[in-house]
């Protein structure tokens, strides 16, 4: 089985944002940057179909050379091989279908990709992927089991789960319970100096119309000063909540 693991470069968590040029771009300034963490899950997972069944995982990233420390780590991880399409991701309809070539290309039976990115969480990726492809698609998976060319996964859906049997070549948008937090692979010394040596192929983006663009950025309005009142007041603790934070 061929699977490639779709991985985005996204900011830590951690990371202080801002914004430049009037707010019209990104600050990397000081920004450090990690594998998506809903990419990171379907990676392990890919390892797991890998250690377990003898798969063969290819990491895909659509960056320039800023994005390849991160290609590295899934390496340093145990994916087999890389590759980093050169362009930049400009917008999710972009993105799908600079995947879905090097996926035709190599004619992969599962694509796992994270729902969402931490950055931007469009959410619209691997949808559009299955839709140019026309391959099976499951959203929000959180389990996913493969024998031969059939496939059984399990999604989130409101209120509860949803299992599924459907076939490769598939598409899944993973999240945490794909795997768990616990499993994550942390890199050693063997896994990092062995990734120095592993392939990582960088291949050129085919055209595609560029339909959106980021017009401006705006950060969340700072929260307002906390008011404090006293335990045995209710009477103001009552009208605060009904005048000003209108919420009863």
């Amino acid at each position: 089985m061929k699977i490639l693991v779709c991985i985005s470069h996204v900011p830590d968590t951690t990371s202080k944002i801002n914004f430049t040029n009037g707010d019209t771009e990104f600050d990397t300034n000081g920004v450090q940057y990690v594998i998506n963490p809903n990419d990171e899950f379907g990676l392990t997972r890919a390892i797991w179909f890998q250690e377990q069944q003898g798969a063969t995982v290819t990491v895909v990233n659509v960056g320039g050379p800023e994005t390849e420390p991160t290609l590295r780590k899934a390496l340093a991880i145990g994916a087999n091989d890389a590759i980093r399409i050169n362009a930049t991701p400009t917008d999710g309809f972009f993105v799908a279908k600079q995947l879905a070539e090097v996926i035709k290309a190599g004619a992969y039976d599962l694509v796992i990709a994270g729902k969402e990115s931490l950055d931007y969480n469009g959410g619209m990726v691997p949808g559009m992927i299955a839709g140019i492809l026309d391959f099976n698609f499951l959203n929000s998976c959180i389990n996913i089991t493969v024998e031969g060319t059939n496939a059984k996964a399990v999604r989130e859906i409101d209120g509860g789960k949803e299992s599924i049997s459907t076939s490769l070549p598939l598409i899944i948008g993973g999240q945490k319970g794909i795997v768990e937090e616990k499993d994550l692979r942390i890199p050693n010394m063997r896994g990092i100096m062995t990734a120095r040596t592993k392939v990582l192929n960088v291949v050129e983006p085919i055209d595609v119309a560029i339909n959106t663009k980021a017009v401006k950025f705006e950060k969340p309005a700072p929260k307002s000063a906390v008011k404090m009142i006293a335990p045995d007041n209710l009477d103001e603790l009552i009208n605060l909540l009904h005048n000003e934070a209108k919420v009863i």
